[in-house]
Formats: structure tokens, sequence, C-alpha cells
């Protein structure tokens, strides 16, 4: 009995250890499978169907080689030997790291990935790039700046220094290459640092920014064609729409870096915002962040757009115009539901004004009588008005409401003689039908941070509804006028003066009246 539990004993060792091997032997098969669909043989005229040096073969990410490589196994597939010139090198003929040591684009970074996935009829590495690169604002900020032109000293120091230059431009090359190619942690700090080490924004004009905008539109152009790629913008652009809104309400991201503004151009100059997939979400939640942006950052991009050409300025408008009509057409709003109240409406309105200002200033506008007007005098009486007898100052003594974004870009839209685009195109009818002017114009008066009022953008309202916001103006003013006179006559025993006062020229009686009135 001894003995015979001895040999099985001895019969079950040799037979773990011979399935251990088995299992070696069939894992180290499966590894080099995966390694020849993935890396390949390093044979340019290899002829096996499944290794990826060959060049009827397909482009599989990892886990469909690992996948593939079972099946390999199963059928104990043709397996290739290393070629003599590649052993001991990393032989990636497939597009499979996705580029994941890629933080920020340049246009020529694009259309290197752009050319390499058109060889292996693959487009997926390009569209994980687009996602991550335009789904993070950090990225876009850093994406198609503008190539920094040489100093004085460093052109003096290329032309003394040929040979210095030479190993200086390969020092760069290499560098360069091993940040854009080499799969390491390191790699992307680099990059970050070598990018925000340009954020010199201090020698930027009011009206230009970092970024690179030609080429910006020509990538654009190059890549909007393709349907799968045009999604991945579209994807990008939800994921960072909520991140961006955050960082400008609560983080105060634009006074810490005004390069930050790129974001906005970048996205932007995109053609297919107005399309029906951008519509509905994308595009709503990035007029909301588009929005938040402060008083100086609005007034810079209205100065950079005011060069843009009208047929642009005229693109940018029907892109806010097409949300503000959509929303308006899906959803039912009236008396209950206002539409004061859609999120979306207001921001795209808000966002509308900025390239309304753009349009006035890229126009013909008339500065010439453009000085500040002269205070009205002080009547010569030593009565007290009612106003003061109550210990208030006197309503509109400084006249009509004046918008902060007009009096950041120092320009009033009466002085427009010829816009880039009629201002008949910013005027959005279905948004007019549906507009209760009554609570618009309460909104107005009160100014409340909560409500928003059209009547701040006018622009977009049509003759009907202004005529009927003056009317509303027009009556409460005569209501309010009536109880001051009355009580003015009970204080002082006589009526203030009932006559309208304009001061005009003489020589320009009808422009400025017009312009008073």
């Amino acid at each position: 009995c001894i003995c015979l539990f001895r040999v099985q004993e001895e019969s079950d060792i040799e037979n773990t250890e011979a399935s251990r091997m088995k299992r070696a032997a069939a894992k180290h098969l499966i590894e080099r499978y995966y390694h020849q669909l993935t890396e390949g043989c390093g044979n340019d005229s290899c002829s096996n169907a499944w290794c990826s040096s060959s060049r009827g073969s397909h482009c599989l990410d990892n886990n469909a080689a690992a996948i593939k490589a079972l099946e390999l196994y199963k059928i104990n597939a043709k397996l290739c030997d290393p070629h003599p010139s590649k052993k001991g090198t990393t032989m990636n003929h497939c597009v499979r790291d996705d580029f994941k040591d890629v933080n920020y684009l340049t246009e020529e970074k694009v259309y290197e990935i752009l050319h390499i996935c058109g060889e292996k009829e693959d487009y997926s590495p390009l569209i994980r790039v687009i996602g991550r690169v335009f789904s993070s604002a950090e990225g876009l900020v850093q994406s198609f700046r503008r190539s920094k032109p040489p100093t004085k000293e460093e052109l003096k120091s290329l032309q003394s220094k040929d040979e210095d230059k030479d190993e200086d431009e390969e020092e760069a090359a290499a560098c360069s290459t091993a940040a854009m190619e080499e799969d390491s942690p390191g790699s992307s700090s680099r990059l970050d640092g070598a990018a925000s080490g340009d954020n010199d924004v201090g020698k930027l004009g009011p009206d230009e920014v970092s970024v690179d905008i030609d080429a910006v539109r020509r990538v654009y152009q190059r890549l909007l064609s393709n349907d799968k790629i045009e999604a991945a913008f579209l994807n990008a652009l939800v994921y960072l729409s909520p991140n961006v809104e955050c960082d400008l309400t609560y983080h105060n991201v634009y006074s810490r870096d005004p390069n930050y503004l790129n974001l906005f151009v970048v996205v932007m100059e995109n053609s297919n915002l107005h399309s029906p997939d951008y519509l509905e979400i994308a595009l709503p939640q990035f007029c909301r962040a588009m929005s938040k942006l402060p008083l100086p950052a609005l007034a810079k991009l209205a100065r950079l757009w005011s060069h843009y050409s009208a047929e642009q300025i005229h693109r940018i408008m029907e892109t806010f115009q097409q949300l503000i009509t959509y929303k308006v057409v899906s959803n039912e709003f009236n008396s209950r539901n206002l539409v004061n109240d859609d999120d979306a409406v207001v921001a795209a309105t808000k966002c509308l004004k900025i390239i309304y200002y753009a349009n006035v200033m890229g126009g013909e506008v008339d500065t010439e009588h453009n000085e500040e007007e002269d205070e009205e005098p002080i009547p010569e009486s030593s009565e007290l008005t009612l106003q003061e007898l109550l210990g208030e100052e006197r309503r509109n003594k400084k006249g009509p409401r004046v918008d902060p974004l007009e009096t950041e870009l120092t320009i009033r839209t009466s002085d427009s003689r010829r816009p880039l685009i009629p201002f008949e195109e910013f005027v959005n009818e279905p948004l007019n039908e549906v507009l209760e002017m009554d609570k618009d114009y309460t909104f107005f008066k009160v100014e409340t941070e909560n409500k928003f009022s059209f009547m701040t953008c006018p622009f977009i309202l049509n003759a009907v509804t202004k005529n009927l916001g003056l009317y509303y103006d027009n009556r409460i003013r005569m209501y309010s006028e009536r109880r001051i006179t009355v009580l003015y006559s009970l204080v002082q025993g006589q009526q203030l003066n009932p006559y309208l006062r304009l001061k005009v020229r003489r020589d320009h009686i009808i422009d400025d009246a017009l312009v008073r009135v």
C-alpha cells in the first residue's frame, strides 16, 4: 500500500509539472501571437495574414488582439520568426497607442496623425485624440498656438554660430520627436511646460489672441468632411462645456490666464455648430459657459470678431439664432412658462450681443461727433424739488441705461452708419411672437439678477415689440409724473415744467433731435 501511494504521489507530481509546462508553453505561444498581431515580425515583405507587418493585415487594438491571439492559438496558426534586422527593437506598424502622450494639438500634429490613420484606413486614434484634447479646457487652450517670432538677440546668435545652430536644431527636433512619440509619464509634463512658457499675453493687442485662427480653420476644413471625426467634436463639446462653466463661475480662471479665451475662439470656428446635432445639448451648454465670461473677455472677443469678414460674422450670428429659434419652436412658452426663464435662449441671446457689437465695430462708424454729451444745465432756482425733499435722487438723471459691454468697447450703436451685415439679420421673429412684453418690461425696470430682460438686447426685438415696450414705458412714466406733479404742487404750490427739452445744434437739427429722442 505504501509503495502504491508513493507511485501515485510521484505520478501526480509529474502530471502537475507537465500541466504547468503546457500552460507555460501555451502562454508563450499566445504572447507570440499577440505581439505578432500588434507589433509584427519586422519583415516588410511578410505574407502572413495574421502579422501586422503584412500589407493586407488589419490593425487591432489591444483587447481585440488578445482575443484574436487565443483564436490563433486554438487553430495553431502560422507564426513568423522575427526579422534579423528588427530583432531586439520595437516593431509597431499599427496605430495602437492612440497617441496617448498628445495633450494638445498643432496643425502639423493633426496632419501627421491624419496621414497615419489614412494609410491604415483606421481613424479611431485621431478620434480619440480629438476627444481627449477638445474635451479638456487645458489642452484646448494650449492648442494651435501662433509661432513665436525670434528676437533680435536670437537672430544674431543664429547668424554668428552656424554650427551651433545646426546642433541646436537637431537637438530641438530630437526633443520634439521624443516629447510627441515616446510613451513616458514625463513627456506630457514637458509638453505642458513648453506650451505654458509661451503665455506672454502682455505683448498681445486688445483685439489679438495667441491662437492661430487660420490654422484652426484649415484643420476644421480637413476634418469635418469625415462624419466619424465630426462626431468626435460634438461629444467632446458636451464634456467640455460644464467644466468651462464651472471654471468661469467659481475659479475666476480668465483673470489668472487670459489665454483661456483661446478655447472659445477655437470652438466657434467649427462651421457645423448650427447643425441639429449640436442644438440639442452641446451648443446650449457651450453658450451658457460663454455667457459667464467676464466683461473684459467679452469685449476682447467682440474686438477680435470685428476683424472677421461679413460671411464669418453671419455664420456666427446664424449659429446663435438657430439655437434661439430651435428652443422657441420646440417649447411652449406662455404667460406662465416665460421664455425669459429658458437658460439656453437667454445664454444664446447674451452671446449674440457679442457678435452684434463686433458687427457694429467692423462696419462704418461715425466717430466725428462721438464726444460726450454736455450735461444739462441745472435751472437756477432756489426751490427744492420733490425728490430732494423726500431725500431721493431724480430718476433718469443720467439718461437712458447704457449697456456695460458698450461702455467697455467705447462705442455707441447710434454711431453705426453701415454695419457688416444688416441689423435686420439680428431680429428673431419666433422669439418676438412668444415674448410677454409686459413681464419683460417689469424685469427690465426692476433690474434683478434672477430675471433676464430682452430689452437689454433690443437688437433682437422687432419694431412691434419695441413699440409695445415703449407703450408700457410711456404709460408708467405718465402715471408717475402725474403723481409727482400732484405731490409737488402740494409741497411747493406750483407745477413742474411739462415741456420736453432737447439740446440740438443749429446745423444738425434733425440728426440731433432723432438721436436724442
